[in-house]
């Protein structure tokens, strides 16, 4: 597995080593050695999520707060999608920037995104599922949220806003400025 700092500290693009023959492919899609050796520290995962969508759902931005706070590990099994991860650490140097990836089932492509983060994808597919690890369990009174067009923010869909499928719940989420802090 390579794996690709981005400008967000903590947040890593893990590209497989895909193995390809006549048959079809095979890769490792999660090694814990490989893992925390390639992120240096130590997460271990205790819940496994994983979502439907069709074009045009955007979900999110979601994140847990104070000690229910978690790190994801997420990849896409079928499908494409615009990841977003936000910096929501109050003291970081990056608080409030984000990063992009295009995650799909033919680049096997995964993103890291630790605690102290927002999380939102966007379905570029027809179709897409989602999947992805947790290091810690959800708590329904721990939930934050960011609008996805937050202006501060100013996040790049690459799609047209008016043929985006949100939530009601979604929608009305606060701006950064607005939002539940995550410590």
């Amino acid at each position: 597995m390579n794996f690709i700092s981005t400008k967000l500290e903590g947040c890593f693009i893990i590209e497989p080593k895909i193995i390809q023959d006549s048959r079809g492919y095979f890769m490792e899609s999660f090694n814990e050695n490989s893992f925390q050796n390639g992120i240096g520290k130590r997460v271990t995962f205790v819940q496994d999520n994983q979502s439907f969508s069709s074009k045009g759902v955007l979900r999110g931005f979601h994140y847990q707060t104070g000690e229910h706070a978690q790190a994801k590990l997420v990849r896409v099994l079928q499908g494409e999608v615009l990841d977003v991860a936000v910096d929501i650490r109050p003291n970081s140097s990056t608080y409030g920037q984000y990063v992009s990836v295009l995650l799909s089932g033919e680049n096997q492509t995964q993103f890291f995104i630790p605690r102290g983060f927002a999380h939102a994808f966007l379905v570029l597919s027809e179709t897409a599922t989602f999947f992805y690890k947790c290091d810690n369990f959800y708590n329904k009174e721990s939930e934050g949220g960011i609008i996805y067009n937050d202006p501060i923010l100013n996040v790049d869909w690459q799609f047209p806003i008016a043929d985006m499928l949100i939530s009601e719940k979604d929608q009305n989420l606060p701006t950064l400025e607005n939002a539940k802090k995550v410590w």
